[in-house]
């Protein structure tokens, strides 16, 4: 083993013998600065050699430069062209570093100059892959979740409110690298309102570094809101109508006003969305509540109506040139009214047949304040201190009214006064969450070749929520204790991590960190005085990135991460929510955390990307499980554990460009999944193999239009026992530009042949609660009609770029973001 690891080490340090030229690019200010051309030219003629873009660090690395006398030269908007001063490449063993460069900004005033560029849609990095959706012509009209659907690897599950990375669920959602500290279904009612207009780009970030919250089994999806760094007042705003099987519409506005000194931003998005969904089951079941053994048809449609307000307002101040001041508040508010119809027979064998008709009126109206302050310092060259103070206020209030008929083959009503099939019924559920976080980072540029970072981190988490079903019964209201719960939570998490990135050589780099986190959950019931949740975890969780260039395009990548997934607070709080006479949705208090580490070997060339990715996950969260409650009268949806779930997944992009007209990619997810479950009354272990496969295909046409048409099919899969069938969908859309900066037209057709249709099947792999054997079909929208969008979107302004790099935040300072306009 000792000589086969000293041979590999010798093979990699012999493939890195190539003449090299690198360094780093950063603004008067110590901040990265990307896409600067650098070009290798020659002393004599000033001949250009070879060129390349820095990467989104800063970074640049000229591979293979023949002998010879050179000077680099580096070029971007906005920014003075540098020179270096001539240089001697002698063999192939050299290696010139140029360590940092600062380049100034370009303070002569440029006339109008209208600068349009496509980055490509797809960028992978070493932690994930960065899908730069402002390059997609579906975006304009859409919102951030319909653009979540379409991405490599991301399943949406619009039933039951989940959202999956790479086949698994936990995936932890951020905004501009904040943790969205809101219950799942709210966080899917917040991408569902917020305008897709306003995005830049969403990292899918599988493997993230040591910097990052270790929260999310699954991997991180970041999402980057635009933010103009154009000098001068600039601004957009956009109007789009639309129909499906109900009207659609968005109206938002983005300004900003930039100064050498003082950005100021802010935004403001409207959106009004009338859907509609239904759902057919059929199946069996024994439930003692209904008289034994029963088949059983139903039928639900459900109309909702969202209004949603999405605000913005932000700066940055720069007080002098190693200082800057950073804040911003954001405000979401969603108000969805709901009107749910169903109708079902429970056949009672032999004869007897029961009928129940529901009638459900709910009023959702959620509000989400975030609040965020921060302060960078340059201490020196490469040297930085950075702090952050967030807080995170979240209420929920959601009423609803029951009006039911559940009657026998003679038209009377049965079961009048159990408290799920009362003729009258209200539903309430109350939620309050405010968070404070704090956070210190330090980062030193230790050297050319190392580089140190580390940080601090601290969140205390209040929530309070009162939910429950009460019957109106004998000409009063009444409340089963059995559908009722008053919980109050509190959570305190302390993290702090280091994290090194070494160049070990001229193709070798090597990031290696290590983050602990302990937390403390504890939740009561102010009612009882009882503690229902008493819980204290610290965990260390190392991360592990090699990196070795094969190649000018090509490199290998072997990177080893351990992360978690806490049970959100939903999952845990035992709330209740009607679902129909035989059951309620509810919380599991006794979950456990899950645990996952994961190995990935990956292979890059160019903008091909190739991976192999194995996690376990112990304990892992399975959500919508089906039990019996504890006087076996009624069914809970509640979520459950999983002692352990293995995913041994290949991961494949690849680009192709036909021609200078049309480009296509196509990516794949997929590979054998195996979990198993001990919840039922017969426990399993089951293996299989799941996938994804999507695609994209741009068009550039004459006359300033461009063309689209993407789609995705995700195969089989298992949520716990509930077995999920295959489905797909395709998308279109078409965009115009007008002339003389008129902006942009585009018309987009979502789901083009109504092939949305999601299949669940339940008690397909073992016994489960009241052996309830049935299978649902899931109509969404789009299935009835596709939904066809119309926008207008144009930018105004001024169209000089900013003489200054942006101030990262202290909490998302490895997401690196270069703002695009």
């Amino acid at each position: 083993m000792k000589t086969l690891c000293i041979s590999l080490l010798l093979i990699c340090l012999a493939q890195i013998v190539n003449a090299q030229v690198s360094g780093r690019v950063t603004t008067a200010g110590s901040q990265p600065l990307p896409y600067v051309t650098v070009s290798l030219v020659r002393t004599a003629d000033s001949s250009s050699v070879k060129s390349m873009l820095t990467n989104e660090q800063g970074g640049y690395n000229i591979a293979d430069a023949p002998s010879g006398n050179y000077r680099l030269r580096l070029s971007s908007i906005g920014y003075q062209t540098w020179f270096s001063s001539p240089f001697e490449i002698s063999g192939n063993k050299d290696a010139k570093y140029l360590a940092v460069i600062v380049m100034k900004e370009d303070t002569r005033q440029l006339g109008e100059v209208v600068v349009r560029a496509n980055k490509p849609l797809y960028q992978q990095r070493s932690d994930g892959l960065v899908v730069n959706v402002e390059s997609s012509v579906l975006t304009k009209g859409s919102t951030a979740l319909q653009v979540l659907e379409r991405l490599p690897g991301v399943t949406i599950d619009h039933r039951d409110n989940g959202i999956a990375l790479n086949g698994k669920s936990g995936a932890t959602v951020m905004i501009n690298g904040k943790l969205v500290r809101m219950p799942l279904a709210q966080v899917m009612n917040l991408l569902n309102g917020t305008s897709a207009d306003n995005i830049e780009k969403i990292e899918l970030l599988s493997t993230p570094p040591a910097g990052y919250d270790a929260e999310g089994s699954a991997g991180i999806i970041n999402i980057v809101m635009k933010k103009s760094k154009k000098q001068g007042t600039n601004g957009s705003y956009s109007l789009t109508g639309g129909y499906g099987m109900g009207e659609k519409g968005t109206a938002g506005i983005n300004l900003s006003h930039n100064t050498k000194n003082i950005n100021l931003y802010g935004s403001y998005t409207f959106q009004h969305d009338r859907t509609y969904t239904d759902l057919f089951i059929t199946g069996s079941q024994y439930m003692p509540f209904i008289g034994g053994n029963a088949e059983v048809e139903f039928y639900t449609k459900t109309k909702r109506i969202s209004n949603n307000h999405n605000a913005t307002l932000g700066t940055d101040i720069k007080l002098d040139p190693k200082t800057t001041i950073s804040g911003n508040l954001s405000y979401n508010n969603s108000h969805s009214p709901t009107y749910t119809y169903s109708n079902a027979g429970y056949k009672i064998l032999p004869d007897s047949l029961l009928r129940y008709i529901g009638h459900i009126n709910g009023n959702a109206h959620w509000d989400n304040l975030t609040s965020s302050l921060n302060i960078e310092h340059v201490l020196k060259e490469g040297e930085k201190i950075s702090m952050e103070a967030d807080y995170i206020h979240y209420g929920n209030n959601s009423p609803s009214e029951v009006n039911t008929s559940f009657v026998n083959k003679y038209g009377e009503q049965v079961y009048a006064n159990n408290s799920v099939s009362a003729q009258r019924q209200r539903g309430f559920a109350n939620t309050a969450i405010n968070v404070g976080v704090f956070k210190a980072d330090y980062a030193n540029q230790l050297s050319p070749l190392l580089k140190l970072e580390t940080g601090i981190k601290g969140a205390h988490t209040g929530s309070s929520s009162s939910s429950g079903i009460e019957s109106f019964n004998n000409g009063a209201w009444e409340r089963n204790m059995q559908t009722a719960a008053n919980i109050y939570m509190k959570e305190d998490i302390g993290a702090a991590y280091l994290s090194l990135n070494w160049q070990l050589g001229k193709s070798i780099s090597l990031n290696t960190g290590v983050r602990y986190e302990y937390s403390y959950t504890n939740m009561d019931n102010p009612q009882t005085g009882s503690n229902i949740v008493d819980r204290k975890l610290g965990k260390l969780f190392p991360t592990v990135l090699f990196t070795k260039k094969l190649g000018d395009r090509s490199e290998l990548q072997l990177s080893y991460t351990k992360r978690i997934s806490r049970p959100s607070y939903d999952d845990l709080a035992s709330y209740f929510a009607y679902s129909d006479p035989t059951a309620v949705y509810t919380g599991n208090p006794f979950l456990k955390p899950t645990i996952t580490n994961n190995i990935k070997l990956g292979y890059n060339y160019g903008d091909y990307s190739f991976s192999l990715l194995y996690s376990r996950d112990d304990n892992a969260i399975a959500r919508y499980q089906l039990s019996e409650s504890p006087a076996h009268d009624i069914l809970f949806i509640s979520p459950q554990n999983l002692p352990y779930q293995n995913y041994f997944t290949l991961q494949a992009n690849a680009p192709f460009k036909v021609s200078n007209w049309w480009e296509m990619t196509y990516s794949f997810v997929g590979g054998l999944r195996q979990f198993k479950e001990d919840y039922t009354l017969h426990p399993l272990t089951k293996s299989y193999f799941g996938y994804s496969f999507n695609f994209n295909q741009l068009f550039k046409l004459p006359g300033s239009f461009s063309a689209e048409v993407s789609g995705q099919y995700n195969s089989l899969s298992y949520n716990g026992t509930t077995r999920v069938d295959g489905f797909g969908l395709i998308n279109a859309g078409i965009k115009k530009e007008l002339k003389n900066n008129g902006g942009s037209l585009q018309l987009s057709v979502a789901d083009v042949f109504s092939a949305t249709q999601i299949h669940v099947r339940y008690g397909t792999l073992t016994r489960e609660a009241f052996d309830i054997k049935s299978n649902v079909l899931v109509n969404t929208e789009t299935r009835r009609f596709p939904v066809i969008k119309l926008t207008y979107s144009k930018s105004f302004g001024s169209t000089r770029p900013a003489g200054r790099g942006k101030p990262e935040s202290g909490s998302k300072e490895e997401s690196e973001r270069m703002r695009s306009n």
